[in-house]
């Protein structure tokens, strides 16, 4: 582990590995510019995706413009890279993508231009690979907070990076700072800011740093965090932070870390992952390792509207779509299914097994999808049935990450680093 100052922008010593597509750019006539702007603005909409689960933080794109209408060959690859061994997701913002992963002995962050792929700046720091229980590497995502960019890795190393130029613009160990126990896997929740707030799950009820100066404002009680990603949500009338932790689920208050509730949620391993979802007052939790889901709405005796043992999600949450949430069951070792569940109840509507271990996200009604296999697909969010409407090979290895769509482009990755940028934008008008 290291301390603050103990970074010197340490480069790995080969850099990513890119590929991508002729991208000059094209001259256009002032009439054709006039047309292509005219038909953007009337039917496309276009989105960033600068956080882990979307600019909601609920893995639901408003995004428009974009197509799964493919060659029969697949939707074209704009550009590749390698980014090192883990799990963390791709943040895009500000014309930027941003991702982590790990090799010798070294986390790096990786920036490059989204859409050609060109690498913008690099940064990187002494980590352990830490392949106990899985192959190890990074696991939270980068948080892109207008020009900076905000990193935690799973040993506690928290940066604060300019977007633009890589600068370090503080940096700090906040598990060797604050002697908050390390969880089994490391730290895995990613960094979310909330007004001028850095808010981090480490320790029993998350901390919160000064987002310009990386100084402690509020942390919690030094015992085991879970794997969620700090939630921000409004319920009961109130702005609640709402995270997993080794125990169970807590709701406290962002600004001071007040405790506003608690609810146990014994998991094996201690292994809370899966992000909640707030439903008006209640709030929808799913765990693995056989432990499953249920609504409930939180207080000294939390009301348990229902449980279920059908939507026991291990890694990626699920996703609440009109009345249906959308997700996951079982674990990464066990054949796993995708499922429709009623919110109202919790009684399933549709299940699908063949692809097994699959993460999604939902944008203008639609399931993007890409199978641990790595496989893209795209299906109706629709509680009727599950039916692709596209599917296409861009990835192989061992794929759990969440797809990030951002301005048509989809961004994949694998656990070996292998990252892709899938062009899913609609066709130009001619």
């Amino acid at each position: 582990m290291i301390k603050t100052g103990d970074i010197s922008s340490l480069f790995l010593p080969n850099g990513p590995v890119i590929s991508r597509r002729n991208t000059a750019p094209r001259r256009f006539s002032r009439p054709v510019f006039l047309v292509c702007l005219i038909a953007l603005t009337a039917g496309a909409v276009a989105d960033d995706w600068g956080q882990l689960r979307g600019p909601a933080r609920n893995g639901i794109s408003t995004e428009k413009g974009w197509t799964d209408k493919w060659p029969t060959s697949g939707p074209a690859i704009l550009w590749k890279a390698n980014v090192g061994l883990g799990f963390s997701g791709i943040s895009v913002a500000g014309g930027k993508a941003v991702t982590m992963g790990n090799a010798e002995e070294k986390d790096t962050v990786f920036c490059f231009d989204a859409l050609s792929g060109n690498p913008v700046w690099k940064q990187s720091y002494p980590a352990a690979l830490g392949d106990k229980y899985f192959e190890g590497g990074t696991t939270g995502t980068p948080t892109i907070d207008k020009e900076r960019v905000y990193t935690l890795s799973r040993w506690g190393d928290v940066f604060c990076f300019e977007l633009n130029s890589g600068k370090i613009l503080w940096s700090r160990n906040v598990q060797t700072d604050t002697g908050a126990p390390l969880p089994d896997w490391g730290f895995s929740g990613s960094p979310i800011v909330y007004e001028k707030l850095l808010i981090l799950n480490v320790g029993e009820a998350g901390m919160a740093l000064d987002k310009d100066t990386g100084k402690t404002v509020w942390e919690s009680a030094k015992k085991a965090a879970g794997y969620t990603t700090p939630l921000i949500a409004k319920r009961a009338g109130r702005q609640e932070l709402i995270l997993g932790s080794g125990q169970g689920f807590l709701g406290v208050d962002p600004s001071t870390g007040k405790e506003f509730w608690r609810t146990k949620w014994l998991t094996q391993y201690g292994v809370n992952a899966a992000d909640p979802i707030v439903v008006d007052d209640a709030v929808f939790i799913s765990s693995g390792y056989g432990k499953g889901g249920a609504l409930f709405k939180p207080g000294d005796n939390p009301e348990f509207l229902w449980q279920t043992k059908i939507l026991r999600t291990q890694l990626n949450g699920a996703i609440l779509y009109g009345n249906h949430l959308y997700g996951v069951d079982g674990d990464t070792s066990n054949k796993a299914t995708l499922r429709c569940l009623e919110l109202a109840t919790g009684k399933e509507k549709w299940a699908d097994t063949e692809h097994g271990v699959r993460s999604l996200i939902i944008a203008d009604g639609q399931l993007i999808l890409v199978s641990e296999r790595g496989e893209l697909m795209v299906a109706p969010a629709s509680p009727d049935s599950f039916k692709p409407t596209a599917q296409a090979q861009i990835l192989g290895g061992k794929t759990w990450t969440s797809p990030t769509l951002a301005n048509g482009i989809v961004y994949a990755r694998n656990s070996r680093g292998d990252l892709v940028s899938v062009d899913m934008r609609s066709s130009p008008v001619k």
